[in-house]
């Protein structure tokens, strides 16, 4: 972890059947110049890849970087007395599940009591912004308030990442994790869903999440201040390492962040 320059990217495209003609021409251009734009916000450039037709829309690549040994950070050096920082809210999947709900009846009934039309617009361009954004500020950081272990957020959700890394762990440790932070809102459409998602249960999947970090207890607020003030977006400490079997465990009652905690008129976060 905490590589910061990528020497090349290769783009992987799929192209859906089901788009009609002049869907494609609108919708494939605007996906392709994305993906290059978040390439050179990356200080790199797409210098390759595939196109396929597909039954669903995707787009992903491959980034490589050539580089040091002391350039990337080990992901297994976690000691008891770290804490855990988490550097974006999750809920993403919640959020764009219940924009796609807007449109279904059934589905939207069961959580209307909780959430309104607007609320669930906001939340879904909290989620796009929030996954449009890189961690490479984050991963500059993590050298310098020397981070012992990170790993990103994805498709495991935040429990399951968890588990690998403590798993990965040369000491006897555990993670611990006592605070959530969540997209606003999310956390009552996940409970009034049914909690299909498993949302503070760390069950969620997460499309470009943040940072899972063990840093060192001295210099954990000093990374989340630093952030802020880089980046103008919060992280935060989650969690403990403790003494333990390299196992992670969210507590029965973790507390909810929700981010923002409060709405102001004419901002996203």
């Amino acid at each position: 972890m905490g590589i910061l320059e990528c020497d090349n990217m290769l783009m992987l495209l799929g192209i859906s059947t089901k788009l009609t003609e002049k869907e494609r021409d609108v919708v494939i251009p605007l996906m392709i110049e994305g993906f290059r734009d978040a390439a050179q916000e990356a200080n790199t450039t797409v210098n390759g890849g595939q196109t396929v037709l597909n039954p669903w829309i995707t787009i992903g690549g491959v980034a490589t970087a050539v580089c040091q040994q002391n350039e990337f950070i080990f992901p297994d050096n976690a000691v008891p007395g770290d804490v855990l920082v988490m550097t974006k809210p999750i809920g993403t999947q919640v959020a764009v599940n219940a924009y796609q709900w807007l449109d279904h009846p059934d589905k939207w009934n069961k959580i209307k009591p909780v959430v309104t039309p607007d609320d669930v617009r906001k939340a879904y361009q909290r989620a796009m912004n929030s996954m449009a954004r890189l961690n490479r500020t984050a991963a500059r950081l993590m050298h310098k308030y020397n981070a012992h272990a990170a790993t990103d957020i994805t498709g495991f959700g935040l429990l399951g990442h968890a588990k690998n890394l403590a798993k990965s762990q040369k000491a006897d440790v555990s993670f611990i994790i006592h605070n959530i932070p969540v997209i606003a809102k999310m956390a009552a459409v996940s409970k009034a869903s049914g909690n299909i998602f498993g949302l503070l249960q760390g069950h969620s999947a997460e499309t470009s999440g943040g940072l899972l970090i063990a840093l060192p207890r001295e210099q954990a607020a000093a990374y989340c201040k630093d952030i802020l003030q880089q980046e103008g977006y919060h992280a935060w400490i989650i969690g403990i390492v403790e003494k333990g079997d390299r196992v992670a465990r969210i507590i029965d009652k973790p507390r909810c962040i929700e981010v923002p905690q409060k709405d102001t008129e004419g901002e996203l976060w």
